[in-house]
């Protein structure tokens, strides 16, 4: 078989079982994606000095590589994988993203040879080399949870992460993981999920070393102080399929996907116009204390926990941040310290609230630490309550003074540090995993059998708004959603209603809900 440029060569390697060698006819690059799938691959422009070891290198995120035969001469290599399928999700993922070896673009194509017969003693370096790699993924490969079966399966160390996290007090979003996963190599993909009531996600890199680099600077590690545990393990996967963008699923390497149902697509654009209009932020987040760098992150809630994820892997830095926020343009004629309890209870545990004596439109309030303030922040700056439009900044106070022993400020301060309505004071309860920004609809919990929709859209009704819709849990009458006409209307009835006495020593709890009705 000759052909030119290279493949009259593999004979004296002794590669039998070929056809007719033709693989280098077609030297244009737009033809490199040509040719019949095999799991052969041919790359042509290597660098003179690649080794073996760089070229294995590009076959491994994809699967087991099981032979390579280097033509120095020609700056030509062969590279077998162990199923076609690596293959073409190998030519697949380099079509979009050109390969580069020491800074240098190479060129992948299908082989015509169906699989590489090489003579032993011609090629021994390279056998030796692949033994090698093979020993170290075989070595790495974790075998918590995976039978051994399975890891002789899939020696190849995997470049996918499977990330569980633990204790998970705050919002942990794609955008997140993708910032603090990208500090070890490219990340090409992120799913996330919940699982036996537990955030997962399972993230993708270009080479299985970044994967290995990440577990081991990262496993165990806290995103937040004292919070959001990285858990952290190879996954069997070697190749994740990501359908859509949008905040559950990113595929970096395909910006083209559609955003699937009812997603927000993420056009990092129209994310930007969506946060400016929605001023979901006081602050652009460069100026957040603690944020490593400006964060180009598109979803505005995002990016109090991504300021916070700038500092993961850093023990001992504490949660950063001012515990104490300043709220302005308030109704002061209605507000009053456990109105503001009540609204900013919802996203932290409120430890004091000072309306100010001489500007009353005005109140400090002081969270239980940095990450709640921010969070608070982030969700009810520019909010309606009491019909004025709230502003809520970081204040330059590190406390909330109370007033001195027998003096009266006409209960404009009150100390809530003992509160029994606490929502996050028990590590590892379930409303760290349910903090959304105000939303028209209300999740209420907490509801006794005696109560029925009837009366509880009465309730709601009386807080001055209109309810539109109303439905129980199916499994759990327990639970119910609630639907408002506004926003502001929902705000006003959880400040009214949450922790409402229903009879039977049942309190009502009310917080906002991601879904609608």
């Amino acid at each position: 078989c000759v052909g030119q440029d290279g493949v009259d060569h593999l004979t004296s390697a002794g590669i039998t079982g070929m056809t007719n060698g033709n693989d280098s006819k077609k030297f244009k690059g737009e033809d490199k994606m040509d040719g019949a799938p095999s799991r052969v691959l041919h790359i042509r422009k290597l660098p003179g000095e690649v080794t073996e070891t760089e070229v294995i290198a590009l076959g491994l995120p994809f699967g087991k590589v099981t032979n390579i035969l280097m033509l120095k001469g020609k700056n030509q290599a062969f590279l077998e994988l162990a199923t076609e399928e690596a293959a073409i999700t190998m030519v697949n993922y380099y079509s979009a993203v050109t390969p580069h070896l020491r800074n240098q673009p190479i060129y992948i194509q299908y082989s015509n040879h169906k699989e590489l017969k090489t003579d032993n003693t011609l090629n021994q370096r390279a056998q030796a080399v692949l033994q090698a790699v093979t020993a170290v993924q075989t070595a790495n490969t974790p075998l918590s949870g995976t039978t051994v079966s399975e890891s002789a399966v899939t020696p190849a160390q995997s470049p996918v992460l499977r990330i569980i996290i633990d204790n998970m007090y705050y919002p942990v979003t794609l955008d997140v993981l993708h910032q603090i996963f990208s500090k070890f190599g490219a990340v090409l993909k992120i799913i996330t999920f919940t699982k036996n009531n537990q955030f997962q996600a399972l993230l993708q890199y270009g080479d299985p070393v970044n994967a290995q680099q990440a577990k081991l600077a990262l496993d165990g590690q806290n995103i937040y102080n004292a919070c959001c545990t990285l858990r952290i393990d190879f996954s069997k996967l070697v190749n994740l399929n990501v359908k859509y963008n949008n905040d559950k699923s990113r595929d970096y390497t395909r910006p083209d996907l559609p955003s699937g149902d009812g997603q927000p697509a993420l056009d990092p654009a129209i994310a930007a116009a969506f946060a400016k209009e929605t001023s979901l932020l006081g602050l652009p987040v460069a100026a957040v204390p603690g944020a490593l760098s400006p964060l180009a992150i598109p979803n505005a809630a995002a990016a109090a926990a991504a300021a916070a994820a700038g500092r993961v892997g850093m023990p001992g830095v504490s949660a950063g941040g001012n515990t104490v926020l300043l709220v302005s343009n308030l109704n002061e004629e209605m507000v009053t310290p456990q109105s503001l309890f009540t609204l900013f209870g919802v996203y932290g545990d409120v430890q004091r609230v000072k309306i100010l004596y001489n500007k009353k439109d005005s109140a400090l309030i002081q969270m239980a630490d940095g990450n709640q303030s921010q969070l608070a922040m982030n969700h009810l700056n520019g909010q309606k309550m009491y019909g004025k439009i709230i502003r809520v900044t970081l204040s330059k106070h590190q406390t909330v003074q109370l007033p001195r022993e027998g003096l009266d400020d006409q209960g404009l301060t009150k100390d809530f540090g003992n509160s029994p309505l606490h929502r996050f004071k028990k590590p590892g309860s379930k409303n760290f995993q349910n903090i959304f920004p105000p939303s028209a609809t209300l999740h209420l919990s907490n509801i006794p059998p005696s109560v029925a929709e009837e009366d509880l859209r009465t309730l709601f009704a009386n807080t001055g708004g209109t309810v539109k819709a109303f439905k129980f849990f199916q499994r759990d009458h327990k639970m119910a959603l609630l639907q408002m006409a506004t926003v502001e209307e929902a705000i006003q009835a959880l400040i009214d209603l949450h922790n409402y006495n229903l009879g039977e020593n049942h309190h009502l709890r009310v917080s906002f809900s991601k879904s609608t009705i």
